[in-house]
């Protein structure tokens, strides 16, 4: 959309007090460095390493809590389970950052918010410890919520769709995608983490192909998703929002990193004995680095946006 036309009221959605509809926020209650966590209980876990707290705020399962650590503003927000509600919390961040609400107008400068998502996820590879961290330097979308967007793939990404094209071959699985985090936030955590390509899956039980008592489509889905391979890439975990975190991200021009605990192993089929203190270590190598990093990385190149 060209920044000096007007957004309709019915897809710029605000509140009688002009906040924006899902996340209730203004845009001075946010934060540039933003940390997404799922779980709603998680966000006064981040927060309580905070020094100050300025907001919080809440609606439905969205919680934001704003304040500083070490003389940096952070946001800290709850986005809930799954691809539908990071498209939401998403176009609403960068609403917040890049249109001008008063006017419901595009802004002529584009602001780059940094987000990082912690997270937990389930290893795939039988060599990645439970209560181990990863971080994600690819999100394969098994979800379609990319195709509604345009996207323009870079060369390597295009490799590795195609690459996993050939390896899921015969496989009655819907168009993946494919995209790529920030590679300044990936390196700033690589020595804390194991890097891989992550899964994300629609849902928690079939599309992970976990059985209770369904029987699974395509029962060989594991086996495939732990033997692909290209050049030095491997599927390393999976859970259900990266892909489209790093896909809206790169098409919006913010720079964002999706950081996993392994708390289960599909591969051994175990089961971390404490999750809550693995998560609670990954929160403060997170504050730890966000907070001390001394370059600012830039996003990387912006994307085709329809």
């Amino acid at each position: 959309m060209q920044a000096n036309l007007t957004i309709p009221e019915s897809e710029l959605i605000l509140d009688t007090e002009g906040r924006i509809y899902h996340l209730n926020l203004l845009p001075e209650e946010l934060a540039d460095t933003i940390l997404t966590v799922g779980d709603p209980n998680r966000v006064p876990e981040v927060s309580k390493y905070f020094d100050s707290i300025e907001f919080k705020i809440q609606k439905r399962e969205l919680i934001t809590h704003t304040g500083y650590l070490n003389g940096k503003r952070l946001s800290v927000i709850s986005t809930g389970m799954g691809i539908g509600n990071i498209d939401i919390v998403f176009n609403e961040l960068d609403a917040l950052a890049n249109i001008d609400l008063a006017t419901c107008k595009i802004k002529p400068e584009k602001k780059s918010l940094t987000i990082v998502r912690i997270g937990t996820a389930g290893a795939l590879q039988p060599d990645i410890p439970i209560d181990s961290f990863v971080t994600s330097s690819h999100g394969l979308g098994l979800d379609n919520l990319l195709h509604f967007y345009q996207q323009e793939n870079s060369a390597e990404e295009l490799a590795l769709l195609n690459a996993f094209y050939t390896h899921f071959d015969n496989l009655k699985l819907p168009p993946p995608y494919i995209a790529a985090g920030n590679n300044g936030l990936i390196n700033l955590f690589r020595a804390e983490t194991i890097t891989g390509i992550t899964a994300t899956c629609t849902g928690f039980y079939g599309p992970q192909g976990r059985i209770l008592r369904l029987g699974l489509q395509i029962p060989e889905f594991m086996d495939k998703l732990q033997t692909f391979s290209y050049h030095n890439h491997r599927l390393t975990n999976f859970e259900m929002e990266t892909s489209a975190i790093y896909g809206l991200g790169q098409l919006l021009g913010h720079r964002c990193c999706s950081i996993s605990a392994i708390v289960a192993n599909r591969a051994v089929q175990k089961f971390s004995t404490n999750p809550y203190k693995t998560v609670d270590k990954l929160i403060q190598m997170v504050l730890e680095k966000v907070t001390s990093e001394q370059t600012q990385c830039q996003p990387d190149k912006l994307r085709k946006v329809g």
